[in-house]
């Protein structure tokens, strides 16, 4: 198939197949590589060496014809699928009408509109309030300067395996070295780090993982100086860690009785991503302030703060903004995402697909040893891969797999602090058929490795 005969338009109209026409990556794809060597910095790397043309439903179609499974979704961003109709319909219609203004200059219904369906979304049945940013780094820290305005302290607590961005304030909260820190230093300091419940390495419940990371708080730090606790209720980078049940809990009840913000990063695990609209709803819990990202706006640039209005409020007029925070056509896309989340059975549809990830994966894990633990909620689930005599991590097999899934055409990515973890992140507008697909084709590749 040449590049003059695909569908360049995305969307669930696309033929949803795995179709290999040619190696990966072809010599269309090739060509742009060989152009991002010479014009694009060397630190921005890519995963997938293709030259994407087309998307949606659960495909990645590139310049040479090739049709490949998307197990990522850009990192969780088109979780209502790649060039949803309405989302496409909206952002066309603002684009028409003005593309920006600045909503700290001249404000628009849409900003307005984003943040009173956040204030009703996000967990708690309290007084809420939320800004909008560009990016899940700057809502992290965004949250982060409001808990410091607002307690009059400065210290911060992250915890073992975080990722929260590649800003320099994020960059000290987030743990992993390589590849987001090393040599970018000096960070931000009064940054200090916690032992987080990791259920598969530590073998602890979560209110005895809780009590040995509050033990360390209140020694290392003292809760008369700390602002806020900051924690991926289920970690992106770090490896899909799910605490141990309890952990978050006493996590949350120590903030309380100690006036210390708690901040649940949800950028990767909110808007039904998990099977639930937020995963704080799973463990139970009520964060002071949550940040998000990514799934918000179907791909285009916006984050946002969500909190209890007393906090959100104690910021000075004009302590809180940013020129393109809040972009109205971010925000169009944003309401019919929204909408699809809310009216298309979304919420549902993520815990279907962890339903058949885990069983799939799990059925795997009986098969061979090397699959050390699988976990994850909704369209959220991991594969840890490990030496299976020794259960240390092993980076290479994962690496491996991930590699050959990819030149089969199946789009997975890799994480953890070990560099041993697979994740697995379906649009959930993926069918169950590519689903399978996909797998089988990790589990063939696991099978070569």
């Amino acid at each position: 198939m040449s590049l003059d005969t695909l569908p360049l338009v995305g969307g669930p109209s696309l033929a949803q197949e795995r179709r290999l026409v040619t190696a990966i990556p072809g010599p269309r794809s090739q060509e742009l590589l060989d152009r991002k060597a010479v014009a694009v910095a060397s630190g921005v790397g890519h995963t997938v060496p293709i030259q994407a043309v087309a998307a949606g439903g659960g495909v990645v179609v590139d310049a040479d014809g090739n049709s490949l499974i998307d197990l990522g979704s850009g990192i969780a961003v088109t979780s209502v699928g790649n060039a949803h109709p309405a989302v496409v319909k909206a952002v066309q219609e603002q684009v028409a009408a003005f593309t920006h203004t600045c909503f700290m200059i001249s404000p628009y219904d849409s900003y307005v509109a984003v943040a009173e369906a956040l204030n009703r979304l996000t967990p708690g049945d309290h007084e809420k309030k939320s800004a909008l940013f560009n990016s899940g780094a700057e809502a992290v820290e965004n949250a982060v300067k409001i808990a410091r305005k607002f307690t009059g302290r400065q210290a911060v607590v992250a915890f073992d395996h975080a990722y929260h961005g590649r800003t320099n304030l994020t960059m000290a909260l987030t743990a992993k070295n390589m590849p987001y820190k090393s040599g970018f230093g000096p960070f931000a300091a009064e940054v200090y780090r916690a032992p987080l419940s990791y259920p598969f390495r530590d073998g602890l419940s979560g209110p005895d993982a809780a009590a040995k990371a509050i033990s360390l708080i209140e020694k290392q730090v003292g809760a008369d100086n700390l602002a806020a606790v900051i924690i991926e209720p289920i970690q992106g980078e770090g490896g899909f860690i799910v605490p141990a049940d309890g952990f978050l809990n006493a996590i949350v009840d120590w903030c309380r009785a100690n006036g210390v913000v708690f901040i649940a990063d949800e950028v990767q695990s909110g808007f039904a991503r998990t099977g639930a609209m937020f995963a704080s709803e799973l463990f139970g819990i009520v964060p002071d302030l949550v940040t998000t990202a990514k799934g918000i706006a179907a791909g285009l640039p916006l984050a946002a703060v969500t909190g209890r209005a007393d906090i959100m409020d104690a910021t000075h007029t004009g302590g809180l903004g940013g020129t393109y925070g809040g972009n109205p056509i971010a925000c169009a896309a944003a309401l019919a995402s929204i909408d699809a989340f809310e009216n298309e059975g979304l919420v549902e549809r993520a815990q279907q697909i962890g339903e058949l990830l885990k069983g799939r994966l799990r059925e795997l894990q009986k098969a061979d040893p090397r699959i050390g633990d699988v976990r994850g909620h909704g369209a959220m689930i991991a594969a840890e891969f490990v030496d299976p005599t020794t259960g240390a991590p092993d980076a290479a097999l994962t690496a491996s797999v991930a590699k050959t899934a990819i030149a089969e055409g199946v789009i997975v990515l890799t994480c953890g602090t070990y560099g041993n973890v697979i994740r697995f992140l379906p649009p959930l507008t993926i069918g169950d058929e590519l689903l399978n697909e996909g797998l089988d084709v990790v589990a063939a590749a696991l099978a070569r490795n």
